[in-house]
């Protein structure tokens, strides 16, 4: 979770984090997805602006005093959000079925 620190005081950008997924809350088990070239695109550019934002706020943090009056700075809500869009982006991807699922298929069994 991102926290911002200003003038001693702490604040989480909690609401700005959304669920990852409900598959992963409710099997326990991070599964890989098929991701297409569009949302592999997609995913590489949203990485890319949120490299660029991290190190300008860096950068800008310390060179920047006047800032120091802002609750949460822009640019790191900024990063949050191209961060929930790139998580959506690849949750949006199909699972990989894995083997134990390709199996009950081929066999017609139910999941349980």
């Amino acid at each position: 979770m991102a926290t911002s620190t200003s003038n001693s005081s702490v604040v989480a950008l909690s609401g700005l984090q959304g669920d990852i997924s409900g598959s992963i809350a409710a099997s326990g088990v991070i599964r890989s997805r098929k991701v297409s070239y569009e949302s592999g695109r997609a995913i590489e550019m949203l990485g890319h602006a949120i490299e660029y934002l991290a190190d300008e706020f860096a950068l800008e943090c310390m060179s920047c005093t006047d800032c120091q009056d802002l609750r949460v700075h822009p640019q790191v809500v900024a990063i949050e959000i191209l961060k929930k869009c790139n998580r959506m982006v690849y949750m949006s991807c199909p699972e990989i079925p894995t083997f134990a699922d390709r199996v009950r298929a081929l066999l017609h069994w139910e999941r349980t």
